[in-house]
C-alpha cells in the first residue's frame, strides 16, 4: 500500500513537471496523508520529527514549486497565517472559532453563488467560502461551560 502511495505521489510531481527531490517529495507526501491544512511550521516539525532533514526556507520553496504547478493550495482562513492543502479539488472551509481547527466543506454542500450579481466593475472568477462558528467538541464544551 505504501509503495502505491510513493509510485502516486512520483507521478504526480512528474505529470507537473516537478523534478522529485526528497524535499518535494517529502512535503507533498506530508499534505497528502493529513487534512489538517498544516502552516509551514508544522509541516517542519512534523518532517524533522524524528531526523532534522529539512529547513524553512526549503519548505517554502518546495510549497511554492508545488503551489505554482497546482498541487497544493495555499488557504488563508485567518489574517497572517498560510495554511497549505493537498486537496486542490473545488471545496470550501469551516473554522472553528474556539480551537481553530479546519475542516473541508464538499462543494455541493453549498448553495452555489451568483457571480453576476457583484457590484459593477468586478469580474470574478471563482469563489469559495469560509464558515466559521464552533466544532462538535468545542460547542459541547461551551455547552457544559455555561451550565
Amino acid at each position: 500500500m505504501l509503495k502505491q502511495s510513493t509510485d502516486v505521489i512520483v507521478k504526480a510531481l512528474k505529470e507537473k513537471g516537478l523534478r522529485v527531490t526528497p524535499q518535494r517529495y517529502a512535503v507533498y507526501a506530508n499534505l497528502r496523508n493529513r487534512a489538517d491544512h498544516p502552516t509551514v511550521e508544522q509541516i517542519l516539525k512534523d518532517l524533522n520529527q524524528d531526523l532534522p532533514i529539512s529547513s524553512q526556507a526549503t519548505i517554502y520553496s518546495s510549497l511554492q514549486a508545488l503551489r505554482d504547478v497546482g498541487l497544493v493550495r495555499e488557504v488563508l482562513l485567518e489574517e497572517g497565517v498560510s495554511r497549505y492543502d493537498a486537496n486542490v479539488s473545488p471545496h470550501h472551509h469551516f473554522r472553528c472559532d474556539c480551537c481553530g481547527d479546519i475542516t473541508d466543506i464538499p462543494w455541493h454542500s453549498l448553495p452555489e453563488l451568483s457571480l453576476e450579481s457583484l457590484p459593477p466593475g468586478l469580474h470574478a472568477q471563482t469563489y469559495e467560502v469560509t464558515v466559521k462558528g464552533l466544532c462538535e467538541p468545542c460547542y459541547r464544551h461551551s455547552l457544559s461551560a455555561s451550565g
